[in-house]
C-alpha cells in the first residue's frame, strides 16, 4: 500500500516581526520580537507532514542563494526528500515579510522569486514520485498552469490529491474536477462559491456547491470552531481543539500537512480531520511557520489526552 506524501508548492524565507497592532497605511509601528524562519505554503506543509510521521517528498524551486542553502539543509534534517527541488540561477528564493499582532492575527507580503518559475517540466521530472504517492498535496503559491499539470498527472495515475486553495483565487470547473479533496478556509470558500461562511448552515451550502463542481470531498476549515466536512455520504462539523493562540501563521498549512499524512495512512476522514486539528492546535501555541509544526508524538499525546 502506498503511504508516501508528495508536496508540490512554494518555499519562502519568513521574516517576522511581532507588533502591538497591525500597521495601517502610512503608519510605522515599533515592534518587538524579530525572527527568521522557513516558510512558504508548500514547504510549511511538507515540514508539517514529515514531522507528523509522513514519508515526504517535495517538488519546488529555490534560488541559488544562501536562503536556498539554509532551506534545503533544514528540509533534509526533517527527513524530507529534496531530490526534486530545483536550484534556480535566474531568480532568488522567495521571501515573506510578516507582521503578527498581540491577538495572534497577521498580515503578510510575499516576493515569490523562484516560486513563480516552477513549471510543468519540473512536475514531469517528478512523475515517478507522483505515481508512488498515496497523497499529492498542492497549494496556489506557484503558477496555476503548474498546479493544473500536477493534478492532471495525478489523475492519470490514480493518485489522490488535496488542493489547499490558498492564497484565495477563482478556480475553473475543469481544474476542480481533477481534485480529490479541497480544503478552503472561510475566505477561500466564499470566493469560490459566493457564500459567506458565517455559520454551519452556510458552511454546508458552500461545501455542497463545491462538491457539485468536482471534488469528492470538501473540508472547510473554520479556525477555532473546527472544520465542516462534506462528501456524498457525510456532512458534519468536526470540532477543533481549544488552545490559547499566540501565532496563527501557518496553522492552515500544518492542518493540511497532517491531514495528508493521516489520509495516506488510510485513516477514516473524520479521524484524519481530528488528527489535523490536533496538529494545528499545537502549532498556534508557538511562534513561526515551520518552527511551529509539531512532531508525531506531540500530536498523539494531545489526541490521547482526556
Amino acid at each position: 500500500m502506498r503511504s508516501r506524501v508528495l508536496v508540490i508548492g512554494s518555499a519562502n524565507t519568513d521574516m517576522v516581526i511581532n507588533v502591538p497592532h497591525l500597521p495601517k497605511p502610512g503608519e510605522t509601528v515599533l515592534g518587538g520580537r524579530f525572527a527568521v524562519a522557513g516558510g512558504g505554503k508548500g514547504a510549511n506543509q511538507a515540514v508539517a507532514a514529515a514531522r507528523a510521521g509522513g514519508q515526504v517528498d517535495f517538488i519546488a524551486r529555490v534560488g541559488a542563494d544562501s536562503f536556498g542553502d539554509v532551506a534545503l539543509a533544514a528540509w533534509r534534517l526533517d527527513g524530507i526528500g529534496t531530490g526534486l527541488v530545483q536550484r534556480d540561477e535566474q531568480a532568488p528564493s522567495g521571501v515573506a515579510l510578516i507582521f503578527v499582532d498581540a491577538q495572534a492575527e497577521n498580515c503578510i507580503a510575499v516576493a515569490p522569486g523562484a516560486n513563480d518559475r516552477l513549471r510543468p517540466g519540473d512536475i514531469d521530472r517528478g512523475s515517478a514520485a507522483i505515481s508512488a504517492a498515496a497523497i499529492l498535496l498542492l497549494q496556489l503559491e506557484v503558477p496555476l498552469e503548474t498546479v493544473r499539470h500536477a493534478l492532471a498527472a495525478a489523475a492519470a495515475c490514480g493518485t489522490r490529491t488535496i488542493l489547499n486553495p490558498a492564497p484565495a483565487r477563482i478556480l475553473d470547473g475543469a481544474l476542480l474536477h481533477m481534485v480529490s479533496i479541497i480544503t478552503p478556509n472561510e475566505t477561500e470558500a466564499e470566493l469560490l462559491t459566493g457564500v459567506r461562511v458565517e455559520d454551519e448552515r452556510a458552511a454546508e451550502r458552500a461545501a455542497l456547491m463545491l462538491l457539485e463542481r468536482g471534488p469528492d470531498t470538501v473540508v472547510i476549515t473554520l479556525g477555532s470552531r473546527g472544520a465542516f466536512v462534506a462528501t456524498s455520504t457525510l456532512r458534519r462539523t468536526i470540532p477543533g481543539v481549544a488552545v490559547t493562540a499566540v501565532d496563527t501563521v501557518a496553522a492552515g498549512d500544518v492542518f493540511n500537512g497532517a491531514l495528508a499524512v493521516a489520509l495516506a495512512e488510510s485513516r477514516p476522514l473524520p479521524d484524519s480531520v481530528r488528527f489535523a486539528h490536533a496538529a494545528a492546535a499545537i502549532s498556534v501555541t508557538r511562534h513561526g511557520a515551520q518552527p511551529s509544526a509539531p512532531h508525531r508524538h506531540e500530536i498523539d499525546q494531545l489526541l490521547a489526552a482526556p
